[in-house]
């Protein structure tokens, strides 16, 4: 995610983006000119970050003093320390195996919450989805068993 909205910002995260010609865009010189030429700024921007790993445009973006973070998917987010440290997570247990799972959100401090049952077993459910609402009979079930899928 990038926030270059700003007059200086948006000049520091085009010549960052190696595109000085819109830098100095006199169309792009105000947020009201930067709308109408959006779809130029939309484009070369994700040109400019299909190129580069995360990791170095973020660094990129922080050398030029443009606002600038990740976008987590859940895997980034359980191996953030930050987000550990402020206890976003909590462990279950689910078919004898830990879980982390999100925290209650906000963690009040007489009452913080917790999850005191985190749902059925897994597959617990699949007779009666696949079978009785989806119409699958014994024998797909069985088969779709034996592949692994449930």
């Amino acid at each position: 995610m990038i926030g270059g909205n700003g007059d200086s910002i948006f000049k520091r995260l085009m010549l960052a983006a190696g595109r000085p010609d819109l830098a100095e865009d006199p169309r792009c010189a105000d947020n009201a000119g930067r709308v109408q030429c959006e779809q130029e700024i939309d484009s070369a921007l994700s040109a400019w970050c299909r190129e580069l790993p995360s990791a170095e445009l973020l660094t990129l973006l922080a050398e030029q003093r443009v606002p600038a973070g990740p976008i987590y998917h859940a895997g980034d987010m359980l191996a953030d320390p930050h987000f550990n440290a402020r206890g976003l997570f909590e462990q279950v247990e689910i078919n004898g195996e830990p879980l982390k799972i999100p925290a209650m959100i906000p963690r009040l401090s007489e009452t913080p919450g917790n999850t005191s049952w985190p749902g059925s077993e897994v597959g617990s459910h699949n007779a009666e989805v696949l079978g009785e609402l989806l119409g699958l009979d014994e024998a797909a079930l069985q088969q779709l068993k034996a592949e692994g899928v449930i």
